[in-house]
């Protein structure tokens, strides 16, 4: 049975000198939160590395099978299927992070149950209805798109519903630090699917074209998922009673649309660059920009795996009005996020040509692009969750905007850039609006909670905050 800190202390001898050493290590490691939360952190980290080393493998095969055309229109119509599926939750997954903490300090077990039940399927209903909608609106402009893409894009609509309860069911299992719940069937197990079913089709001399990947990826996502919902079920069973449910749906939207406003412009934020190369370039050149991106993406895994992991804590320090704590915990999950991130950094851009070169002779081409992006995603690092903080003590507004601007200013980067520089205009416009988010997110968490967000300074919190 593990013992608390406390305990351990009191059965040290009474050495004074035994007592100082123990303060002193104590100090050097953190409290058994900060713990608590490296170990989550870490297990996020390595369990979205491991996916990220399957998805890269899996890229290099599905590059490789389907040709740099076929394979840069699934990863267009892909990126759709990323932008649109991630908001489906319309912020209930985030906002999951903010109310079940709530519920459970002050036992409100029939709004527990209800969120946990409501949340879900309220996402499933929602997509259920954009699926639909999305299909039509592809019929309606299908004179004026590439006759290769309508049919992966109808397709893509299939995978929306299961998108939703997939990334609901991540905010509940995070809310209870199952972390392996949340994402395993999403970023392994998915993909482990799409993988296996891709040689299969491949080893069976099927076409593997886009057509077939969508198909496929579809499949894939509906079993994963199918499968969260069961164990899920299973382990709520043995946390919370059965009993009454009540539903606050307006409640929790108030809190849940200005988060979804945030993520929806974070996510064009991170996805414009490819969509726009889609309107200007070859899918040639957008599989070698996405091949260049991918290489990079176990740095933004840091700051995704911190995030995540911490979110639901800045809304427990906040509800128990510990400033003091809040301020320290941030400052460590700002170095969680940096000196991780810069690392990645330089060991990837070190061998990020062989990288590339997995992929074909065609996708060196996007090292240089590498470089640039590097330098957006370390300005991101640098301010570690800060979008997290902002969202979970009521900044959702300020936070929507921040990223509103960000978007903008990618957009109107890549349409000027792209069409002069290619995938290099695409990175450019890409790091600058990182950085622009960046500065802005610093400055509206120290103007607005009295908080340092930033990797250098010393942590403080302002006493007149909120």
């Amino acid at each position: 049975m593990a013992l608390s800190d406390s305990e351990q202390a009191s059965r040290l001898p009474a050495s004074p000198a035994l007592l100082r050493a123990w303060s002193r290590l104590k100090a050097r490691l953190g409290s058994a939160e900060h713990l608590l939360v490296q170990r989550l952190a870490g297990t996020m980290f390595l369990i979205r590395v491991a996916a990220a080393v399957l998805a890269y493998g899996s890229q290099v095969l599905f590059a490789r099978w389907m040709g740099s055309f076929e394979f840069g229109i699934y990863v267009y119509v892909w990126t759709w299927v990323l932008l649109i599926g991630q908001a489906l939750d319309l912020g209930l997954a985030t906002a999951a992070q903010r109310f079940i903490p709530e519920y459970r300090k002050h036992e409100s077990f029939d709004l527990l149950r209800g969120y946990i039940f409501g949340a879900r399927w309220l996402a499933v209903g929602v997509a259920a209805a954009v699926a639909v909608i999305g299909a039509g609106i592809v019929r309606l402009l299908q004179p004026w798109l590439d006759d290769y893409t309508v049919i992966p894009l109808y397709l893509a609509c299939i995978s929306f519903p299961a998108y939703a309860l997939a990334n609901t069911q991540d905010g509940i299992s995070r809310s209870y630090d199952w972390v392996g719940l949340g994402i395993v069937p999403t970023y392994i197990v998915r993909q482990l699917l799409l993988t296996a079913f891709m040689a299969a089709a491949y080893v069976a001399g099927l076409r593997v074209d886009a057509v077939t990947a969508m198909i496929l990826a579809g499949a894939a996502i509906w079993l994963a998922v199918l499968g969260q919902l069961i164990v899920l079920k299973r382990r709520l069973t043995g946390h919370i009673e059965p009993g009454r449910k009540t539903f606050q749906f307006k409640a929790w939207l108030a809190t849940a649309l200005p988060i979804l406003l945030a993520e929806s412009f974070f996510l064009f934020l991170t996805h414009t660059d490819i969509l726009v190369l889609q309107q200007f370039r070859s899918p040639d050149e957008v599989a070698v920009y996405y091949a260049a991106a991918k290489t990079l993406a176990l740095v933004a895994f840091i700051y995704w795996s911190v995030s995540a992991t911490t979110a639901h804590r800045f809304s427990t320090y906040h509800v128990s009005g510990d400033r003091a704590g809040l301020a320290a915990f941030l400052a460590q999950a700002i170095r969680w996020t940096f000196w991780p991130s810069f690392l990645a950094c330089a060991l990837i851009l070190a061998f990020g040509y062989p990288l590339l070169s997995l992929f074909g002779e065609d996708f060196v081409q996007g090292y240089a692009a590498m470089f640039i992006l590097a330098v957006g995603m370390l300005a991101r690092a640098a301010v570690g969750p800060a979008e997290r903080l902002l969202n979970m003590l009521g900044e959702r507004k300020q936070c929507a905007g921040i990223y509103a601007g960000a978007f903008a200013v990618n957009l109107g980067l890549c349409v000027l850039l792209i069409p002069r520089i290619g995938i290099e205009g695409a990175a450019t416009a890409t790091s600058i609006a990182l950085v622009i988010e960046s500065i802005l997110l610093f400055v509206v968490a120290r103007r607005r909670l009295g908080l340092h967000l930033f990797i250098l300074g010393k942590p403080k919190s302002d006493s007149s905050g909120p």
